[in-house]
Order: structure tokens, then C-alpha cells, then sequence
């Protein structure tokens, strides 16, 4: 036998075990899939039968969300104060960092990952749609976030976006973007950087795990709760040290009618935001 000829069975054959192995993988997810999607059905039964109205097709789950360290990011601070500000004075005040453009406007930085920064009138404008400048802005200040949503009211416009951090949400963490008339006048918000894995973490739970600790939660009475409009798989955040250091910890957000509430995957935890 030629050696091309055993080169091309031996390729073949690795074709056909590849082949194998993908067919393996792929049924196991599909076997997944179906597996969790007659469990969300089953629990969405039993909530129901407690009297609280809930649409399977409004849970959205996710991959393995894992908790994750936190640290300030100084650096990423910068780029934000920058993008409202342009060239600055920065000022260490200890756990506050001051960023100021006197021709601008002036940006306070917490360690904890708070910010907030106060605009001068005229120096960011909106003519046209805030949410176009809001989009803009966040692209400046290159953050992962959510779709920006308008409120509105006498006083003017909010436009407010969610943290994200590799496609989930971090939902105790929204950035705000106040109008008054067409003038940009404050930003507040929260960030979070330096994210690394904690080893001694936990992954995220079950969504039936979470919603059935919900309903039991209703039942003793200290949540009040009818319907459920979303369940959604994301983190939340929370700080540890006094230097910004934080968790993120995966969570599940439950909305309803009266609220939103965090179900923390660790400790079961349930609170509101």
C-alpha cells in the first residue's frame, strides 16, 4: 500500500471520529436544552398554581456565570472623565479621584466604583435625540452596556443604560444621563474593572432553584407578587474592601408588577432593587 494511500485513510479517519465527537456534543446539548426547558415548564406550573402568573418564553437563562474579583480601575476612570471632559486636572483626594476641565465641567470618582460627573450648560448637546448622544458617549467611554432606555418628565430626560460584563448584565449597576432641555448636565453611575475569576466562587444556579425560592418567599408573605414579566440570568455587585475591591456574584433578577428582585445564587438571598 502507497503512503498517500495510508495518509488518506488515516484522514479519513479522523474525519469520521471528529464527526463522531460532534454528533456526541451536539446531541448532549440538545438533550440539555430540552431537559431545562421541561423544567422551566414544570416550575412555571407550579408557580401558577400558587396564583402567580408567568410566561416560559420570558425566561431568559445563560451559560455558566461564575463569581468574579473586582478592583478599581483607575485607568478605565480616566477614559471615562476623558470622554466628557477632554483634557483634565486630576486631583487624589484619597478614595476620591477629581478630574476637572474648568471650560467643562468636573468628575468625582469613588473607590467603590461610583462616578459622577457635573457638566457646565451648552458643553454636551442633545438638539436632536439624546439617545443618539447617549450611544455616542457610551462608545467613548468604551463600557459594555445595555440598550439606553428614555424616561421623561417636566424636569427633562433620563437616559439610562445597565453595566454589562461579557453579555450579562450587572443589574445593580445602571449609568444615568440627565437632560435638562437639550443640555447634558449630569452623569452618574457605577463601573466595574480589574474583573478576574475567584477560585472559590460559585457558578449560577438553577433558574428553577431560584424561582421556587421566590415563591416561597411570597408565600410567607414578604413579597407580594401576582405575575412575573422576566426572569433574567446576570450578576450583581457588591463592595468589599476600601480600595473598590468587589464581587460580582451571579444572580438572578425576577421582574414583576410591583418590582425587581435580585436572588443572589450563593446564599439564596433575595432583595430588592
Amino acid at each position: 500500500m502507497s503512503v498517500s494511500r495510508i495518509k488518506t485513510i488515516v484522514i479519513a479517519a479522523l474525519v469520521l471520529v471528529n464527526a463522531f465527537f460532534l454528533i456526541i456534543i451536539v446531541a448532549d446539548y440538545y438533550a440539555d436544552a430540552r431537559d431545562e426547558r421541561q423544567m422551566i415548564e414544570s416550575v412555571c406550573s407550579i408557580l401558577q398554581s400558587n396564583g402567580i402568573a408567568i410566561n416560559p418564553d420570558n425566561i431568559k437563562t445563560s451559560g455558566a456565570l461564575s463569581t468574579m474579583r473586582t478592583a478599581r480601575g483607575v485607568e478605565v476612570e480616566a477614559v471615562i472623565a476623558y470622554a466628557f471632559l477632554g483634557t483634565v486636572d486630576m486631583i487624589d483626594k484619597g478614595s476620591i479621584y477629581q478630574y476637572e476641565n474648568p471650560e467643562r465641567g468636573v468628575a468625582d470618582f469613588y473607590s467603590a466604583g461610583d462616578f459622577e460627573i457635573q457638566l457646565q450648560e451648552g458643553v454636551i448637546t442633545a438638539a436632536d435625540s439624546s439617545l443618539r448622544i447617549t450611544r455616542e458617549l457610551l462608545r467613548d467611554m468604551k463600557l459594555e452596556t445595555s440598550a439606553p432606555v428614555v424616561s421623561r418628565s417636566p424636569e427633562g430626560e433620563m437616559v439610562s443604560v445597565d453595566s454589562i460584563y461579557r453579555g450579562a448584565s450587572i443589574f445593580n449597576y445602571p449609568i444615568e444621563f440627565y437632560f435638562v432641555g437639550n443640555s447634558l448636565r449630569t452623569v452618574k453611575g457605577r463601573y466595574v474593572a480589574g474583573v478576574e475569576l475567584m477560585e472559590d466562587g460559585v457558578e449560577i444556579s438553577q433558574v428553577g432553584t431560584a424561582l421556587l425560592g421566590f415563591l416561597s418567599a411570597v408565600n410567607r408573605e414578604d413579597i407580594e407578587c401576582t405575575e412575573i414579566l422576566g426572569v433574567e440570568a446576570g450578576y450583581q455587585h457588591s463592595v468589599v474592601g476600601s480600595f473598590g475591591e468587589g464581587v460580582l456574584a451571579p444572580s438572578w433578577l425576577i421582574t414583576t408588577g410591583d418590582g425587581r428582585f435580585l436572588v443572589d445564587s450563593a446564599t439564596g438571598e433575595i432583595r430588592v432593587i
